[in-house]
């Protein structure tokens, strides 16, 4: 009787110990944080990059074209027949918070290096209200110019931190500091060989696979004068996102845009732009 009351008290306090520990696991899962779904749908708004990283394995395709100015007054048909620009580019996500880059760009010949890190992800609990995001290029001027006297003049770089937030289904923003910098520059019109900035951007959805978006861009210090603003419409799906807009950037890369870019929103010298990329996932 005695070895039975025992074995008794041993199996009520083993069955005691282990509700308690399955109650435990199941209170980790269910305040187990997820990661917020992506602020954008895109890597890139309009003339920047986002905060938004692509799963490992995946490959990007970008199509990144301006047209002409506007109102040229060259007949150009609101621009569409002059003088153009693209950029061509690939990336690779060798994981979740790693893609690897390469583009190369009709004006200057830039063939640029591009890296984009993520730092960490805003979270759903909003225990992590924010996302941040590296993003960083190195580009050479291919040009056959003899103004270039060694390699390294031919260089350029950017860098940037983008904090990103999903603030709920229809609307989110990004704002990103950035440093651009020239190995040369032409003293003459140029009065630094960097530049810092400031990026502010956002979208508003207006259905499931299609948005709004606005990307602003103000210089500091002594190119605070020209500054890129740009409004377009994006449509996407699960492996596509298009968007067309209207801006005053037509250099593409972000620190060529800084540097060489001469309209004026004061001068009303806009353009008409699109970016195409196409996603595969291995």
């Amino acid at each position: 009787m005695k070895r039975f009351k025992v074995v008794s008290v041993t199996l009520l306090l083993f069955g005691s110990v282990c509700l308690f520990a399955q109650d435990a696991d199941d209170a980790i899962v269910k305040t187990k944080d997820k990661p917020e779904r992506s602020a954008f749908q895109s890597t890139f708004l309009i003339d920047n990059p986002t905060g938004v990283l692509n799963t490992a394995n995946s490959l990007q395709f970008d199509i990144q074209h301006r047209f002409g100015i506007v109102n040229s007054g060259n007949n150009d048909l609101l621009g569409l027949w002059g003088a153009s620009n693209i950029r061509l580019g690939l990336s690779y996500s060798f994981t979740d918070i790693l893609t690897v880059g390469f583009g190369t760009t009709k004006d200057y010949r830039l063939q640029d290096f591009n890296l984009k890190v993520g730092v960490f992800q805003q979270t759903r609990s909003g225990s992590i209200p924010v996302s941040l995001t590296f993003y960083g290029n190195a580009a050479i001027d291919a040009r056959e110019a003899s103004f270039f006297t060694q390699f390294i003049d031919r260089l350029s770089y950017f860098s940037q931190l983008i904090v990103m937030r999903r603030f709920n289904q229809a609307i989110s923003l990004q704002i990103a500091p950035s440093f651009s910098h020239f190995n040369m520059v032409d003293s003459s019109t140029t009065p630094s060989n960097h530049i810092i900035a400031v990026e502010v951007g956002g979208k508003v959805n207006v259905t499931d696979d299609m948005a709004i978006i606005a990307d602003y861009n103000q210089p500091l210090g002594d190119f605070s004068n020209n500054p890129g603003l740009a409004l377009g419409v994006e449509v996407s799906t699960g492996s596509h996102a298009f968007q067309v807009f209207v801006g005053n950037y037509n250099r593409i890369l972000p620190q060529a845009n800084y540097f060489l870019n001469e309209n004026k929103l004061s001068k009303q010298q806009i353009l008409i732009g699109f970016n195409i990329n196409r996603l595969w996932n291995f």
